[in-house]
């Protein structure tokens, strides 16, 4: 057999939503009665200059900011690198929000639920993404998220059954293929595992994460060549990111000299 690529499925899974960029972001509108434009340059601040950003909105907070400061604190801890402070944030957030839209309520979960993520406490994000699908059922965002909490806690069944209903709700998205397609490969059933990468890429041909993934399948195949270009295409496509560093270790052992099939 050939030796196991670097990255398991767990962290195939979760390395999309560890990018230091959270993935969902209520829009400005949900914002108006608290100020929206001020959230917008708030937000843009944080993101730009975390340190100082956080002050700004700290002191925003103490003005009168509200909701949309604590909003904006919660995001610049996410950027400064303080995954645990943003997630109790986050979720403060949601509970004082008790008179929200749902909707508004449901994406602070979600990213309280991506902060535990990225400080790598899966079992409190996938209590997050439980109360957000409490709110927002059919949200497929949601359910990926929840599938990558699953699969890093190695409930690769469960991810895949919430990966199932995310495709049928939106039958486009790529990255819910390619995370099924991981999960699969983690249960050592590579066929399906290949099938479900190739539809993703096929939807997305230059998805890093889908060629990363495809290139881990085909090695385990026994297809080293054509996990050699897949690899090697990650690192041209997003260099200096997570699927890179991981193409490169992959790199790496294939190309050792005693290494065996």
């Amino acid at each position: 057999m050939p030796s196991s690529p670097a990255n398991n499925a767990a962290r195939v899974l979760l390395a999309a939503g560890a990018v230091w960029s959270l993935n969902a972001l209520p829009a400005a509108a949900q914002w108006a009665d608290q100020g929206s434009a001020r959230h917008d340059r708030c937000i843009a601040e944080v993101r730009s200059n975390p340190k100082e950003g956080l002050e700004r909105a700290k002191l925003w907070r103490v003005e009168g900011g509200g909701l949309a400061a604590d909003h904006c604190i919660a995001v610049g801890l996410y950027e400064a690198k303080d995954f645990r402070g943003a997630a109790q944030r986050f979720e403060g957030l949601a509970a004082a929000m008790a008179d929200a839209p749902a909707a508004q309520r449901a994406d602070a979960l979600d990213q309280a639920g991506q902060s535990w993520l990225a400080a790598n406490d899966a079992a409190r994000a996938k209590g997050d993404f439980d109360a957000a699908l409490a709110l927002q059922a059919d949200d497929p965002d949601l359910l990926i998220d929840r599938a990558e909490a699953l699969a890093a806690q190695q409930q690769y069944q469960p991810a895949i059954k919430d990966l199932d209903r995310a495709i049928a709700l939106a039958p486009g998205r790529a990255d819910a293929y390619i995370y099924r397609g991981s999960a699969y490969r983690a249960l050592e059933q590579l066929d399906r595992a290949l099938g479900d990468v190739e539809r993703g890429l096929k939807l997305q041909p230059t998805s890093a994460m889908g060629l990363l993934e495809r290139g881990n399948i085909r090695r385990l195949k026994g297809d080293s060549e054509g996990a050699r270009q897949d690899w090697r295409r990650v690192a041209e496509l997003a260099p200096d990111t997570a699927a890179a560093a991981a193409a490169k270790v992959n790199l790496d052992r294939l190309n050792t000299p005693d290494e065996k099939p």
